[in-house]
């Protein structure tokens, strides 16, 4: 449930974004300091709510520039200005040694695992993972705008560009737990 609630100010900020741009950075902000808040209330640390952060800063960063010039032209590139900037979190999250994914990944793995090499491996992986698809999304995004000014095409992409990842991060998360249990019996 706490991934759905992360990326519910992404969700929120690419429904509303067409309709009213100014409005939609401020819902996503303002989702997004909610879920830090509730977050690190739980007693998530500083470390697991990378991703959450980044998302606060992103938005902050785009009401910005939205209440400055509603008619920018960055507004049709939002959704790959959106990936690029995820790129950049997950690229620093594993440069810090702290892969973004640990922080859903303790909500459901015992805090005995945590410190395992293995566990900091494969969040690495998923994390690497997110952080390419991110990259390489954010330039396909802006290069379907670019090429069609079709916002809907664009969105298309981008919610391909969540899907590959999500469906990696699920298959690979179920393939480690199985060599995990194997190599355990």
């Amino acid at each position: 449930m706490s991934l759905v609630r992360s990326a519910l100010p992404w969700i929120v900020f690419a429904a509303l974004a067409s309709i009213n741009w100014p409005a939609a950075a401020t819902a996503g902000f303002l989702l997004s300091v909610a879920v830090v808040w509730r977050r690190r209330r739980s007693g998530a640390g500083w470390d697991d709510v990378i991703l959450e952060t980044g998302s606060t800063l992103f938005f902050a960063l785009v009401a910005a520039v939205a209440f400055a010039s509603p008619h920018s032209s960055l507004r049709p590139y939002s959704g790959a200005g959106s990936q690029g900037w995820l790129a950049l979190v997950s690229w620093f999250s594993l440069a810090i040694g702290k892969p973004f994914t640990m922080g859903f990944a303790k909500l459901s793995t015992p805090p005995e695992i945590w410190a395992e090499p293995r566990f900091l491996k494969v969040n690495t992986t998923i994390t690497v993972f997110w952080a390419a698809s991110f990259t390489v999304f954010s330039a396909l995004i802006a290069a379907t705008y670019a090429a069609t000014s079709n916002s809907g095409a664009a969105g298309v992409v981008q919610l391909i560009g969540l899907a590959v990842p999500a469906v990696f991060t699920v298959r690979y998360a179920a393939h480690a737990r199985a060599r995990s249990a194997a190599a355990a019996a």
